[in-house]
Order: C-alpha cells, then structure tokens, then sequence
C-alpha cells in the first residue's frame, strides 16, 4: 500500500532526494567511502557546505552583506541565540507571538534583555495571526514567526518596520517567494521543509553582530561560525549533504515561485474539502490559513479516533493534531504531491458519506 506522510517534522522528502542520500550512506560518488566517514574538513565535505551555501543565497537572491549558516541544535536553540548575539542587556525587543514556537522565544529572550510583546493571539487560541500592530525604531529588533505548525496560521506578508526585522521561517522556508532581503536574520530547522532533522540554517545581515554588550560564549557567538565558515566543530555533515540535495530539487522543480503555486494548490484543496463539509470545520481564521500544516477538527469529537484509524487503512498517515489542539493536521510542505493531498480529500468525502 502506498503510503502518505502528512507529518509535521521530520517532513517528507523528494523520493529522489531519498535515493541519492542513500547512496552517499554507503558509497558516496565512487570514492568507495560512506559520506558520513569522511573528513568534514576534506575536499568532498567542503564542495557540499561551500554549494549548500551558495545555493541558499541563489534562492533567496540575497548578496554578500548576508551570511549563511549551518548550526546544530535546532531552531529551539535560536531562540537564545538570536538575543544574545542582538539584543543589547539594556534595549528591548519586541516579539509577536502567535504560539508554541514564538512563546518559547519570548522566554528565552527576557534572560537577556527587555521583551515587549507587542501582540498575541494568545486569547483566541492561537487561531490567527495578529495584525494591529506597532514597532518603534527604539526597539532592538522584532521576532516573528511565519508560519505557525502547531495551530496551521502563516503570515502572508512581510512586515515592513525600522527596525531589524528577525524570522524564524522553520516550517515554510522555501515555500514561495519572500522578501528576503527584507529581514535581518533568518533562522529555520531544517526537518519541516528543507532536510532531516540534525542542522539549522541561519542566515544573518553581517553588519547586525558585534553591537551587544556582553561577552557570547564561543559557540553561542554567530561569528565563530561566520569565520569558520560553519566548520568551527564537526558539522552535521549528513543532514547539510541531503539540505544540498533538497535545495538542488528546489531549484530544478522552478524556484521558490514554482513551490509557491504548487503548495497553494494543495492547500486550496484540503480547505474547499473541510469549507464543504458538514462533519469537518478549520481551526484557523480563514485569512490566515498556512499554505504549509491545514488544522481542522470533526464537530463529534468522539469519531476523531475512528477517522484516523480510516486514513491509516488507506495509507494517509500522520494527520493527528498536536496534542495541545487535538483534531487534525495535513502538513503539505514542498514534497508532498497532489495525489496524496487528493487521497486525503477523498478520505474525507468517504468518511462523511458513511457517517
């Protein structure tokens, strides 16, 4: 039976990213070596970061004033990253937070400085996204979060502000075009829709560093990474090689613009299914719907376990909502096709007919 991943991380892959990865386990491009065995210093490693690199900065068509990053520790790990190395002990950031994700940044961020949440939608459950809002040209940078898994909200638009502008675009990164050179720093995992789990990609505005009065511990300081070029220690070598591979798919599959109109398809699709249905309603405020994690729920609560078991008989998997929402989730990011969104859709009609 065919299987569909609707997972919200680690994500699905391109089945020909899959395959070229597994080469590389055992024998990667006729050296008669493992990838992983090989030196993270030597020449094959070098040409995979230096094209990974490269092929990032294509993409988001940004110049030289950027730098690219690859780190460990998940994008968990930039939520004190970011203020460390940027929010001065004695200035204040401001942070919109629209979940999970951006309330542990916000709490990361008051160990070093001042916090000014300048909107929530913690009231409404996180069902959409803020939007009467304002920043100074006082505050040290605004975090936001662009798209939100857990409770399926995505900003559509890039704030414009007079400050530095900070994303973490961990789950629709690559997804469609954005105005990357609009933001000063850019932070992402690499396992909702660019890689496995195992790295985190930062991309940063060089003349943001070296502003903060405090002394960074090594690895905690951007520009250790900056100079050593995301080699200071052993990088996570395998998932930056499949990250290369992923972003070379990308770019043969159209670009960004291309993913852009892909995925609106997919998500048109799941959305008209749930707007037409009787059994199922979104979660999210309809003008903030993700492109990237579609949440719904089913109005008898008790059949949410017997819907599942039904997607799981015909190979859907992975739909169950987080545990703090409950009801269900459909993560359509960049390799997941039409058919398996049009298999979910299907299941729907069925599971409704036969209720």
């Amino acid at each position: 039976m065919k299987k569909y991943n609707f997972s919200a991380g680690p994500s699905i892959l391109p089945k020909e990213v899959f395959a070229e990865a597994a080469k590389a386990v055992t024998d990667y491009n006729g050296s008669g070596l493992s990838l992983m065995e090989m030196s993270h210093r030597g020449p094959e490693f070098t040409e995979i970061l230096t094209g990974a690199r490269a092929k990032i900065k294509a993409l988001m068509q940004l110049g030289d004033d950027y730098e690219v990053l690859f780190l460990q520790g998940g994008a968990s790990s930039q939520f004190l990253m970011v203020p460390i190395n940027i929010l001065p002990s004695n200035g204040t950031a401001a942070y919109v937070d629209t979940g999970t994700w951006s309330t542990k940044a916000i709490k990361e961020a008051k160990l070093f400085g001042g916090v000014d949440v300048i909107a929530s939608s913690a009231e409404n459950g996180f069902n959409y996204v803020p939007k009467d809002w304002t920043v100074s040209d006082q505050h040290s940078y605004l975090h936001i979060t662009t798209n939100n898994t857990i409770y399926g909200t995505e900003m559509h638009v890039t704030p414009l502000v007079d400050c530095p502008l900070v994303a973490d675009m961990s789950s629709d990164i690559f997804s469609r075009p954005w105005d990357y050179d609009k933001y000063d720093l850019i932070y992402a995992g690499a396992q909702k829709n660019m890689g496995p789990a195992g790295t985190t990609l930062v991309v940063v505005k060089k003349d943001l560093l070296g502003k903060v009065d405090r002394d960074i511990p090594t690895m905690l300081d951007y520009n250790t990474h900056i100079k050593k070029e995301s080699a200071f220690n052993t990088p996570p070598v395998f998932p930056i090689y499949v990250c290369y591979l992923t972003l070379q798919w990308i770019e043969k599959m159209g670009g960004p613009k291309a993913m852009a109109e892909r995925n609106r398809l997919k998500a048109e699709a799941i959305y008209k299914a749930i707007d037409e249905s009787a059994l199922f309603e979104g979660f999210s405020a309809e003008e903030d719907r993700s492109f990237m994690n579609a949440t719904f729920t089913i109005k008898d609560a008790s059949r949410e376990k017997a819907f599942v078991e039904f997607c799981s008989e015909r190979g859907i998997v992975g739909i169950k909502g987080h545990r703090s929402v409950g009801g269900f989730r459909a993560s359509i990011y960049n390799a997941m096709d039409q058919e398996g969104v049009d298999a979910l859709v299907e299941a729907m009609k069925e599971f409704e007919k036969g209720s």
